[in-house]
């Protein structure tokens, strides 16, 4: 499996990989878990950035999700810490903008080190695309 790190593992044509979500909403967590899995993907979820940084570093995943803005350690410093721990690890920036409906973070998690973005609410097509698309690369 050229270009796949070696812990995505493959099954049925799916490339099933470990995805770390962060989110601060139960309802977006198990909404993103209920997605990965039915592509094949074991998922592990964190509220908070902090949280999230913490379990990345104890767990071997192949791609984090995580939101942009949330309480205790929001999206961009995750990106940031995560990318200055780990220059290999794929990172996709979620967000629907907050309540000022600002997409400026999303161009902000780019160019601080994600290597996707996708704006809130997106569909499990436009989800599964980005996935693989970042796993392939």
């Amino acid at each position: 499996m050229a270009g796949y790190d070696n812990n995505v593992r493959q099954a049925g044509g799916w490339n099933m990989a470990k995805i770390l979500v962060v989110d601060d909403e139960d309802l977006v967590r198990l909404t993103l878990r209920q997605m990965l899995e039915a592509g094949g993907h074991e998922v592990i979820e964190a509220t908070n950035g902090k949280q999230g940084v913490a379990l990345e570093a104890e767990n071997s995943v192949d791609l984090v999700v995580t939101d942009i803005i949330m309480p205790e350690q929001e999206g961009i410093e995750t990106i940031v810490q995560l990318r200055r721990k780990n220059p290999l690890l794929k990172i996709i920036a979620i967000s629907g903008g907050g309540r000022m409906k600002n997409m400026d973070f999303l161009k902000i998690a780019a160019n601080v080190g994600a290597d996707a973005t996708l704006t809130k609410p997106f569909s499990t097509q436009e989800l599964t695309e980005v996935v693989n698309r970042c796993l392939a690369g």
